[in-house]
């Protein structure tokens, strides 16, 4: 299994008045392609939830290489940077064609489902999680 892809197309909406995606929406589809990224390592995309936890956001970055525009057809590509005790970085590159036009990270914290307090996530999901960066870092072990 290699890191989660999500293709999306520009939406006319998500441009600003010179015709290029607002910078914001960058993290939208971040935000979005996370989402795929949980459904695919936990079966659906609130899989956190039957584990009594959750995740916030802690710290955003993005990296502006080349504008997108209305139409434009891109992937959002996924990977685990760095699982840590309770928090957990995901990678994001953005695509158009083949070419990197934006990379980000989001530096999420585990949160319990129900307080919003950070703990750690239960062993059953964290060994999912090491499977899963396992698994994208060597797409094909045989």
């Amino acid at each position: 299994m290699g890191p989660v892809r999500l293709p999306l197309r520009v939406r006319y909406h998500e441009c600003d008045p010179q015709g290029v995606v607002f910078n914001a929406n960058y993290l939208a589809y971040f935000d979005m392609a996370s989402f795929e990224f949980l459904g695919a390592v936990l079966g659906k995309p609130t899989g956190l939830a039957d584990y009594g936890v959750d995740f916030v956001v802690a710290e955003s970055n993005v990296r502006y290489l080349r504008a997108l525009r209305f139409d434009d057809e891109v992937v959002v590509t996924v990977r685990i940077s760095h699982l840590g005790t309770t928090s957990m970085v995901l990678e994001f590159d953005l695509a158009r064609g083949g070419e990197t036009v934006a990379t980000g990270t989001n530096r999420y914290v585990f949160v319990n489902g129900e307080t919003l307090t950070k703990q750690a996530p239960p062993d059953e999901l964290r060994e999912k999680l090491v499977a899963y960066r396992t698994a994208q870092a060597d797409p094909d072990p045989a």
